[in-house]
């Protein structure tokens, strides 16, 4: 029964599942494996069948889907199926609609408990009507059941009414002026493109003078009354799809944008959507809010669809190319952007946990569904620091194929910049641990639902989208899942997906190489921007520089510890006296993108960057600021066209961040000390799952936190080592991998102890020991704790942080 699904049972499973089937009523959920494994659906079996089912409790609606698969014709199992469904709430129906729909196939008659039950729902909720109109719409083009959806479309509209019919019309005349527009643009020219795109947006224009207001099929709340041509574009990409931004018929409402594709298949992207939309509520339910963006996609016909567009977000290749087309293989460019449009250090601190939570959401909702063709076009992220995926052509793990190497080699994309915002600069910290729990903490919670999954695929699998078509797809989401693993298992299996992933050149690589694809699409005159200053500033705009003075440099921990550098600046306005705070790295990047404008005669000569010993100590900080102040001199008295260009007035302009340090600026505070409490012992702490069950003690090593660094000021290799005493053969020694160079390792490995009595293990304590490996020397010792196991109550779980020190007893 821990399989979930009734397609992976072995011909001894059916026998062994109907032999104990009265034995199962506990669990409600086996109905479908139950039924499938009956040794025949003829006359003399079904009285065995009907028993079963009348004595069933009621199953949960999610459970009940199950039933109406292909592999159930029988209209009893089906009319019981929809009878618990029917307590259904409205809102929770439109998330398994589509489902719903395909089920319809599988029915032996037009009329039928399902078909009832769907129509009556539809009449009932406007919603429902608007998706089941689209629904069976998108159905007419299935050359197998077509009729079928032809006579419950006619059937849907003859119940709803005159306004709903006349709306329906709008709508629908409205998609295929778009799509006619769409394919216009497509096959032009790419230099007769925009021309054509806005002749047609004027038909546009006229369907809006011609109709009044138009409900969008995305939703029926979007109600547009105009299109508004200066805002509308297109994309670059190989299908061309239009950007277009309608005017809201509420007057205080902002415009709707919305991307409109033709010649792409909605139908797979509408389903990932859907999954990961469910996989957002069930996190949600179970206290858990992962700040996942949900936007919506809909199929209006085979080959052509809309897609809403998420405002203040843009792509990862375009945040990572403002410092340059190697970016990718950056680790600062996420954080210096987010820093850029989060310029408060709360507002920072608050971007930094929203994107823990989204890029620990998308990791598991990715991973778990195979979403492959991960490039940073199609992986977005929101200035309030949520990241979120587009573009689902490819899933459930059909990768594109270089020959006969995969491009996504890597278990989902979680890459060394993303861990570079999490731990607040280059160095693993607690926020770490954070990220890793919750990518378990949300794995395991989606496990729990592997029947829901499995269910709401497999209904899928007739909808004719290619890579959605037989057992081996819906095998890929099983074997992710991995139902029958305990949730320690299945922590440390993902902890190692983490760490593959982290660990994977292929990601960054797979980036670069489609930066530089992109770089055709890109026009060669286009201006480089300073990726930290959110707008562009002129001569004109702020006031001619008269002169500047690197005054002195200041030691800072947020977002990374380092120095920055004060700069006065003075303009021919007297009195006009400005202070702006500048990296080294930020001189850096002005320098870099200067040698694009100006050929190298014109400019100073740039500091070196390189330096024997420590970079960030005091005393290069203080010979820096002497050649970076020479620097910043020549510069202003340069050539006219270098020393009045856009970008240096730019770079001295004040941003966000220096207005902030003019005032009153508070003592600053290490990146995660909002996170992480201080530490008493310089040891520091580790933390564990500890369980007993069948003779079987269960040490999880998770996390730990705060170890010192070595004498030499290196991070430590640590890994930890545990005993069971009294142990003088030292037979219970269990040990961990080595973790490298951090001071803040995660681990995340079960230790077990076997055939130990339970009398017997109250007597012992377990010493726990952090040590650094070093080689040919001796380990060094970190810190060490000794639980005594009869202060912990051993039939349930214990988990919590324990102080690491000299020998002496923890306490939880």
């Amino acid at each position: 029964m821990q399989k979930k699904s009734l397609y992976w049972l072995t011909d001894a499973d059916r026998q062994r599942l109907w032999e104990k089937r009265c034995h199962c009523h506990a669990s409600p959920g086996a109905l479908p494996m139950l039924l499938a494994s009956a040794p025949s659906w003829d006359w003399g079996c079904l009285p065995d069948i009907y028993a079963l089912l009348s004595q069933w409790s009621s199953m949960s609606h999610q459970d009940a889907l199950g039933l109406l698969h292909a592999t159930f014709p029988d209209q009893e199992v089906r009319r019981t199926a929809v009878q618990w469904i029917d307590s259904i709430s409205d809102t929770e129906l439109l998330d398994y609609l589509p489902q719903l729909v395909q089920a319809l196939k599988y029915e032996c008659y037009l009329d039928s408990p399902l078909v009832r039950f769907l129509m009556k729902r539809a009449i009932c909720d406007l919603k429902i009507t608007h998706y089941f109109f689209w629904l069976l719409k998108d159905g007419l083009k299935d050359s197998q059941f077509s009729i079928r959806y032809q006579y419950l479309l006619a059937a849907l509209l003859c119940c709803c009414g005159k306004g709903l019919r006349e709306e329906f019309d709008r709508q629908c005349l409205l998609v295929s002026t778009l799509a006619r527009l769409a394919q216009q643009v497509r096959d032009a020219a790419p230099s007769a493109r925009q021309a054509i795109l806005r002749e047609g947006l004027e038909d546009v224009a006229q369907f809006f003078k011609a109709h009044g207001s138009c409900r969008l099929p995305l939703s029926p709340s979007l109600l547009v009354k105009g299109i508004v041509p200066r805002d509308c574009s297109y994309f670059n990409s190989n299908a061309v799809p239009l950007k277009l931004s309608f005017q809201n018929v509420d007057p205080l409402g902002e415009n709707i944008r919305v991307i409109f594709k033709c010649g792409d298949d909605l139908r797979q992207d509408m389903l990932t959507l859907q999954m990961i939309r469910i996989m957002n509520k069930i996190w949600v339910q179970e206290g858990l809010d992962m700040r996942m963006v949900i936007f919506r996609c809909f199929s209006t016909g085979r080959g052509r669809g809309m897609v809403e567009m998420i405002p203040n977000a843009e792509t990862l290749r375009k945040i990572q190319v403002e410092h340059g087309v190697t970016g990718s293989f950056k680790d600062r460019p996420l954080a210096d952007w987010l820093q850029k449009h989060n310029p408060e250090e709360d507002e920072y601190e608050k971007a930094v946990e929203n994107f823990i939570y989204s890029c620990a959401g998308c990791c598991v909702a990715t991973y778990v569904l195979g979403i492959c063709d991960r490039h940073n076009d199609n992986i977005m992220l929101k200035t309030t620091g949520h990241m979120f995926h587009i573009d689902f052509g490819r899933f459930l793990g059909h990768a594109q194929m270089f020959g006969n190497i995969k491009r996504d080699r890597a278990p989902f994309v979680f890459t060394s910049d993303m861990a570079y915002v999490i731990n607040g600069g280059d160095k693993p910290s607690s926020r770490f641990h954070d990220f890793v729990d919750l990518c378990c903490q949300a794995y395991n919670l989606i496990r729990k639902h592997t029947h829901l999954f499995l269910n709401l695929l497999g209904l899928m699998l007739s909808c004719g989208i290619p890579e959605l078509s037989d057992l081996e797809d819906l095998k890929y989401v099983y074997d992710a899942l991995r139902p029958q693993d305990s949730d320690a298992d299945a922590t440390t299996y993902f902890t190692r997906l983490i760490e593959s992933s982290l660990g994977s050149v292929a990601t960054k690589l797979n980036f670069f190489i489609h930066n530089l694809a992109q770089m055709k699409f890109t026009g060669s005159d286009a201006r480089p921007t300073l990726s930290f200053a959110p707008r562009t500033h002129t001569l004109k705009t702020s006031g001619r520089i008269r002169d500047v003075f690197l005054c002195r440099h200041e030691r800072v921990f947020n977002p990374s510890k380092g120095y920055t550098y004060v700069v006065k600046v003075q303009r021919d306005n007297p009195g006009e006296v400005t202070f702006v705070q500048r990296t080294f790295e930020e001189f850096q990047e002005l320098h870099n993108k200067l040698r694009l404008l100006f050929p190298s005669s014109l400019l100073p000569s740039f500091p070196s960057r390189f330096v024997i010993g420590r970079s960030r100590g005091e005393a290069v900080a203080e010979r820096r600021k002497e050649e970076l102040n020479g620097y910043i001199w020549h510069l202003i008295h340069a050539a006219p066209e270098v020393a009045e260009c856009d970008l240096i007035y730019t770079f001295f302009h004040p941003l966000p961040r220096d207005e902030k340090a003019a005032g009153n600026n508070p003592t600053p505070k290490p990146a995660d000390a909002t996170w992480a409490r201080s530490l008493g012992k310089v040891g520091g702490e580790v933390k564990l799952s500890i369980s007993y069950k069948n003779n079987k003690l269960f040490i999880m090593v998770m996390h730990i936190r705060g170890l010192p660094p070595l004498q030499d000021g290196n991070d430590p290799d640590p890994y930890v080592k545990t005993y069971l005493l009294p142990d003088p053969q030292k037979t219970t020694k269990r040990k961990t991998k080595v973790a490298r160079k951090t001071c803040n390792p995660t681990y995340n490995e079960m230790l077990v102890y076997d055939g130990i009595p339970r009398g017997d293990l109250e007597q012992r304590e377990l010493r726990l020991s952090v040590l650094s490996e070093e080689g040919f020397w001796e380990n060094i010792l970190l810190g060490e704790v000794g639980i005594r196991l009869r202060d912990l109550d051993l039939a349930q779980e214990k988990m919590g942080w324990f102080a690491l020190g000299s020998r002496g007893h923890g306490t939880l």
